[in-house]
C-alpha cells in the first residue's frame, strides 16, 4: 500500500525535510537533504482542489458546481493555494479594473449575488 507523506509535522506543524530514499525496485537507498515538491506542502484539501480546478480548466464557474461551492469561495481558496505555493504577486491596476468589470458583468447578468460581487471587490482591495 502506498501512503502519501504528511503535509507538515503532527507534533508541531512544523516542515519536513526529506532525508532518505529508497527504490521501491532494487531497495538501494540514498540519504541526505532533499526537498520535495512545489505541491507537497498542500494540504489534502488543497491538493483535491487544484486537481478539480485543473479538470475544470480553470473555469471558476465549472469548479462553483463541481465542489458546490460559491464564486467568492472558489476565489478564497484559488488565492489560498497560490499563496502557499509562493506564487502571490500584485495585480496591476488594468488587472485589477479588468476584475472589477467582469464582476460587475457577471453581476448585471444575475451570475452572482450582489452579496457576493460586494465580496469580490472588497477582496481585490485587499
Amino acid at each position: 500500500m502506498r501512503r502519501q507523506m504528511p503535509a507538515a509535522c503532527p507534533v508541531c506543524s512544523g516542515p519536513y525535510e526529506i532525508t532518505r530514499c529508497t527504490c521501491t525496485q532494487c531497495g538501494s537507498e540514498l540519504s541526505g537533504h532533499f526537498t520535495g515538491c512545489d505541491f507537497c506542502g498542500l494540504t489534502d484539501d488543497e491538493a483535491r482542489f487544484v486537481l478539480t480546478f485543473l479538470k475544470c480548466r480553470g473555469s471558476i464557474k465549472e469548479v462553483e458546481k463541481e465542489l458546490g461551492i460559491s464564486y467568492p469561495t472558489v476565489k478564497s481558496r484559488l488565492e489560498a493555494v497560490i499563496s502557499r505555493l509562493g506564487l502571490t504577486a500584485t495585480p496591476s491596476s488594468e488587472e485589477l479594473k479588468e476584475q472589477r468589470l467582469q464582476t460587475l458583468d457577471r453581476l448585471s447578468r444575475g451570475e452572482i449575488t450582489p452579496a457576493q460581487a460586494a465580496e469580490i471587490l472588497k477582496n481585490l482591495n485587499l
